[in-house]
């Protein structure tokens, strides 16, 4: 089979969906394929967000679990920063990404699921024109003016078409959704330190009072370890804070990757634009991305139905990729060099640095761990804290 589109998006998590979305209410015909048997079928993020970009962006309260309190576990320490109002949210990830897809369908975008593209079309000159994708209705051969890639970590049509590469430093995080007696569901909690994680760090983040997420994360290629092994010993030992969780039982296993090394130096060419993951938009302290992941799949949405008139020349797209690096390409980088300090640390080492967040106010704590890394309140952070491990890190920071 063969079909004409305007945009072709590869991949329905939130960064497509978004894509899609915002393309189809501005006029464009849009086709969006995702590999798995559903929109959401395979969870591969932990949720957490920040309330205030979530609710800019029309994700309400329905869809995530408040946060108002931030621990950190060290092997020998524990930090706990209060806060008097909700700021952080752990999202239901499926229910947001299914009314991202809805939101989409109704925009008129055609979703494809279990639909897999396996290659690109190019013309004579190198230029992407189109995509082949196998779907349960056979084989499809879609050609259109723009292809989005938001297939996350695999960056699938970036590498087909030889704008990306392989992904040289990544997480590879494992979860399990869990039953649990009493969570505290005002307060997520990172841990850190080698019994826990080589090259990374382990997480409690509750949806509710009986629900939480329990996971690893390891840097590669800093560490080999097996996230999945790591998680196995820290619930059969009910590592600290699990032994204040009462029964805990696994209901779902979560696994999944993401770029861990900036953004990427192209993020359009001709015919062809990257988001999401594919593009490196993720914070490197959280490992956090689907904020970015919508806004800026809407914003490539937008500039790729507008291209279209000028035949998605990579002039044409060029505006998107100025947005949204002139945004958050710094903070990224900011915040690896924070991320390449932590690292390293050996347990020793971790009891102390974790004390540098219990000086900071709950506004400075957010600022820093979302990588809100403006000039101004690194400063300010540096000359206020008089810990000469506090100053250091946040000069790291100011260099960049």
């Amino acid at each position: 089979m063969e079909e004409n589109y305007d945009i072709a998006v590869v991949g329905g998590g939130p960064a497509g969906l978004s894509a899609a979305w915002a393309a189809a209410r501005k006029g464009a015909k849009v086709i969006l394929f995702e590999k798995d048997e559903a929109i959401a079928h395979s969870v591969r993020t932990s949720g957490v967000s920040w309330i205030v970009e979530m609710e800019k962006l029309g994700i309400t309260s329905e869809f995530y679990n408040p946060i108002s309190n931030y621990q950190f576990i060290s092997p020998a320490n524990e930090v706990l920063i209060s806060g008097d109002t909700p700021r952080s949210c752990v999202l239901d990830v499926r229910k947001t990404y299914q009314h991202l897809a809805f939101l989409a369908a109704e925009a008129g975008a055609a979703l494809k699921v279990r639909s897999n593209v396996i290659n690109v079309v190019r013309d004579d000159a190198g230029r992407v024109t189109g995509v082949k994708a196998s779907t349960p209705a056979g084989d499809l051969t879609v050609n259109c003016a723009l292809v989005i890639d938001s297939s996350g970590f695999s960056t699938a049509i970036g590498r087909k078409a030889g704008l990306a590469g392989e992904w040289r430093r990544y997480g590879v995080g494992a979860e399990y959704e869990c039953y649990c007696d009493n969570a505290d569901s005002d307060t997520w909690t990172l841990m850190v330190g080698q019994q826990y994680s080589e090259a990374g760090y382990a997480w409690v983040f509750p949806l509710s009072r009986n629900r939480v997420r329990i996971g690893v994360g390891i840097g590669r290629p800093e560490s080999q370890a097996d996230p999945l092994e790591k998680l196995q010993v820290l619930m059969e030992n009910r590592l600290r804070p699990l032994d204040r969780l009462g029964k805990v039982q696994p209901v779902e296993l979560h696994y999944g990757f993401i770029p861990n090394e900036g953004v990427r130096q192209a993020t359009v060419s001709d015919g062809l634009m990257m988001v999401g993951d594919s593009a490196g938009q993720a914070n490197p302290l959280v490992l956090e991305g689907i904020r970015y992941a919508i806004e800026f799949g809407r914003l490539a949405g937008e500039v790729g139905a507008n291209s279209i008139a000028a035949g998605a020349r990579r002039e044409s797209l060029m505006e998107y990729e100025k947005v949204w690096k002139s945004k958050i390409a710094s903070k990224i980088s900011s915040a690896l060099k924070v991320q390449s300090r932590w690292i390293g640390l050996s347990d020793e080492e971790w009891d102390k640095e974790i004390e540098i967040l219990r000086d900071m106010t709950v506004d400075e704590f957010l600022d820093f761990i979302k990588a809100d890394f403006s000039a101004g309140k690194m400063m300010k952070l540096a000359l206020h804290h008089p810990r000469l491990a506090a100053r250091q890190l946040f000069n790291m920071v100011l260099k960049s």
